[in-house]
């Protein structure tokens, strides 16, 4: 299973792993209270869309289709492959900044790899 919750929000134990997936470090939280398992900085979106997107849900369809085409590149599919790792024996917890859960990044990434796990699934039936 693989959740979303905004780095703000208290840490529980039914998050499993707790892994970061901003490029940035978040303003006002410490890497204890944060309780990571880990920060995969380089599964981000590049700094230059962060950059075009800032945001604005006029622009999310076009944000979500070319973040999906980054997570298909390398250094992307080096995390990708590792947090399809940890989900095969772990909950995970895709941990990010923004306000808006259902606009994020973190939002793109958790669809992503749930649409890897459905096609590693009908490859295999």
């Amino acid at each position: 299973m693989v959740k979303l919750k905004r780095i703000y929000d208290t840490p529980g134990p039914e998050d499993g792993e707790r892994y970061l997936v901003e490029r940035l470090w978040p303003r006002g939280v410490s890497k204890e209270a944060a309780q990571i398992s880990g920060w995969l900085r380089d599964i981000a979106p590049s700094p230059e869309l962060r950059q075009w997107y800032g945001h604005d849900p006029e622009r999310w369809p076009e944000f979500r289709r070319r973040y999906m085409a980054e997570l298909e590149d390398e250094p992307h599919q080096r995390d990708v492959a590792f947090l399809l790792d940890r989900m095969r024996s772990h909950d995970i917890t895709l941990v990010f900044a923004a306000r808006d859960e259902l606009h994020s990044s973190a939002a793109v990434l958790r669809e992503y790899l749930l649409k890897c796990v459905e096609e590693a699934v009908d490859d295999a039936g």
